[in-house]
């Protein structure tokens, strides 16, 4: 039996499996292959009726119906954490990236929450376990709306308000609040360059694998891991590592097309 047939076959044996289910599918670090030993699965599960059981829990999303229903078993040793989306609030995160919002000049962060843009991401990265067409469809929606744009544009505003905050740091003489402004600004910026190649995600703690993934032209591993790591800092002189990374951040900011 293969993994796709009994991930399906443990949910419809705990009756989890929503009637007239559209599509289920892993995402996360599982789907990704970025996963270890103690990582939860993490699957999410789309119909057109909301799922209610007697264990069901909610996370709300500003949405309408305003909340998703979510379940947590456990199968051979490893958390399977379960998320039922209705179609038509898929249908409404995609709606809210559509080119027409982009042009109107409103941020991305006044229109999505994380979690919304993190499921747009995860949508593009899923590992389909039923209903690959329909998550092939949403993929093809959201590749033509703003999404990109929205990603982009928010990333580049992040970097340019920690660059600007640098600036007046160092003019101040707080130089240890600007090598910690200079490396958020970094971070953003990292994130800005892979989400140009199609890489959303923002959560720090895979940057070094998303970069490994996407290996971009302008900035290759080594160059990254040495500034992530802040291998030429030097506790003396904090203001010329500071210097050299803002700088490098605006090179990079200055390549990205929207």
């Amino acid at each position: 039996m293969n993994d796709h047939a009994a991930h399906l076959d443990h949910l419809r044996a705990r009756g989890l499996l929503p009637a007239g289910c559209r599509s289920a599918f892993i995402v996360g670090s599982v789907a990704r292959g970025w996963d270890n030993a103690v990582s939860d699965l993490d699957i999410c599960l789309v119909s057109d009726e909301p799922w209610r059981s007697g264990t069901n829990g909610f996370e709300p999303m500003p949405l309408e119906p305003a909340e998703i229903a979510t379940e947590v078993i456990h199968v051979d040793g490893r958390r399977w954490e379960l998320k039922y989306w209705l179609d038509g609030q898929v249908g409404q995160i995609i709606d809210k990236v559509s080119w027409s919002r982009f042009e109107d000049g409103t941020p991305s962060g006044q229109l999505l929450t994380t979690w919304e843009e993190e499921f747009l991401e995860r949508l593009l990265t899923c590992r389909p376990l039923a209903g690959e067409d329909w998550v092939l469809q949403q993929r093809a929606r959201i590749e033509a709306s703003a999404f990109r744009a929205f990603v982009l544009t928010d990333c580049l505003s992040n970097a340019d308000d920690c660059l600007e905050d640098v600036v007046g740091q160092l003019a101040s003489g707080d130089v240890h609040s600007a090598v910690l402004s200079a490396r958020l600004a970094f971070g953003h910026v990292v994130d800005t360059v892979l989400a140009a190649h199609g890489e959303f995600g923002r959560s720090p703690k895979w940057r070094s694998r998303r970069i490994r993934e996407v290996d971009p032209p302008s900035l290759p591993f080594d160059r990254y891991w040495a500034v992530e790591t802040m291998r030429t800092f030097d506790p003396e002189d904090p203001r010329r590592w500071v210097e050299e990374v803002a700088g490098l951040c605006k090179a990079l900011s200055m390549e990205v097309e929207i």
